[in-house]
């Protein structure tokens, strides 16, 4: 009887270590890793062909920002804005880049004093993404997506004087 109980307890002890009874746990949690998106990310920011040569994303990323912040500047320094009092703000501009790495302008935040100093500010913006180089989308999961990106503009504009 002793011997019983004692191989029972043998059997229990190597059936219970073996990997063959072990539940694939791993797998179910990858399985499960795997369908989760973050859609919050994308896994490459949307470039432009200047910087696409560059590996390191963060230096890539800056590549981009730089590139976009350049050629709005450009733009708006083209432009001869009078304003009757001094300004000295910072206006978001919120920027959609589609799949296909076209850019449009989806809105302006700026304070009230913007909008009533430079009333066609939208309008110079819209003009000034015509303008852009070859852009490239966005990739998430190896898949082009749209993505919005927000531009802040230090907007510096002395009062005019009108000499008489």
């Amino acid at each position: 009887m002793l011997l019983r109980v004692f191989s029972f307890l043998l059997l229990l002890v190597f059936c219970s270590s073996c990997h063959f009874f072990k539940s694939d746990t791993k797998q179910i949690e990858k399985q499960l890793l795997d369908t989760i998106v973050d859609f919050s990310t994308v896994d490459n920011s949307p470039s432009f062909a200047v910087c696409d040569s560059l590996i390191n994303k963060e230096k890539k990323d800056n590549c981009f920002r730089l590139t976009i912040h350049e050629y709005i500047a450009k733009s708006l320094t083209k432009n001869t804005i009078k304003v009757k009092d001094s300004i000295n703000e910072v206006v978001f501009v919120y920027l959609v880049i589609n799949t296909e790495g076209k850019v449009t302008l989806k809105e302006i935040k700026s304070s009230e004093k913007v909008v009533k100093e430079i009333p066609n500010l939208d309008s110079i913006i819209s003009v000034s993404l015509q303008g852009f180089p070859k852009m490239y989308p966005a990739i998430k999961r190896g898949i082009p997506v749209v993505t919005q990106y927000k531009l802040p503009i230090r907007i510096r504009q002395k009062k005019d004087v009108e000499t008489n």
